[in-house]
């Protein structure tokens, strides 16, 4: 509670800042006097926020006019954007005949600070309720996304990435990271990920890869549904799967001459 003032000081401060970036974008070129004047506060405190998102690399100073100008830095938060637009809009076709032809639902995610990030979703015609995921960031060890983003992960140590202990889930969710290492050997070695009531009880779950242009895996592909529909052909979702993640990798600019097995980092 005793943190109040300052959190309200924080948020004030970032929206200030992320109105300045707006300023830029809509008027180009724009001195400390203007800002300071749209904002409504005194010049000193918008050329704090200023000097802040300048060091890094948000804003750029014109050495001639001393205005400011937009950054380099917003280029590669724009290019990361950009990138996740490109997946989705890619494997859409892609994903949208996998969930036909398994009858479950089918997800894309990306490695996103430590978690997987589920950014796109298609149903299957056997998807009685929808759980929508995209959006969600989850746990890295608990799903068969993740473990396709963590087997061709590119990390030293696999704690470096996955935080200790690791949350249970269900009484089936890996517990160790030396569990979890065996795990990932095996993904490597069949090139798909399988997870059976280790987020959820009820919910199995199969995952592969998907490469980009340079043959780096950059994401990973998913059907789920419920167990007792799955039971039984995990081998044949498992070969549609695979079959997928290479179809949206070909549309991304992939050959299977360039996979190198490492995942972007994020």
């Amino acid at each position: 509670m005793g943190n109040t003032g300052a959190d309200s000081a924080g948020v004030q401060s970032v929206d200030r800042a992320v109105t300045i970036l707006e300023i830029m974008a809509r008027e180009g070129d724009v001195g400390v006097t203007e800002i300071a004047a749209e904002l409504g506060v005194h010049k000193s405190t918008a050329f704090r926020l200023v000097n802040t998102l300048e060091r890094r690399g948000l804003v750029e100073q014109d050495s001639d006019r001393g205005k400011y100008r937009l950054g380099v830095a917003l280029l590669r938060l724009a290019g990361a954007t950009q990138k996740q637009l490109d997946l989705v809009q890619e494997s859409r076709v892609v994903t949208q005949r996998l969930a036909v032809e398994v009858g479950e639902t089918v997800n894309v995610t990306v490695m996103s600070d430590g978690a997987a990030l589920y950014i796109d979703q298609a149903a299957g015609p056997s998807a009685l309720q929808i759980h929508n995921w995209v959006g969600r960031r989850i746990p890295l060890h608990a799903t068969s996304n993740g473990k396709v983003l963590l087997a061709f992960h590119s990390y030293r140590r696999l704690s470096d990435v996955v935080r200790s202990p690791l949350e249970r889930f269900t009484e089936h969710t890996v517990s160790s990271l030396r569990q979890l290492e065996s795990q990932l050997a095996t993904v490597r070695e069949t090139g798909y990920a399988v997870a059976v009531n280790e987020l959820e009880l009820g919910l199995t779950a199969i995952a592969g890869p998907v490469y980009d242009s340079r043959g780096h895996v950059i994401a990973s592909v998913s059907a789920s549904g419920p167990g007792f529909r799955l039971e039984g052909r995990i081998d044949q979702v498992a070969a549609s799967v695979v079959a997928a993640g290479e179809a949206i990798s070909r549309r991304l600019g992939w050959h299977s001459s360039t996979a190198v097995g490492s995942v972007d980092r994020r």
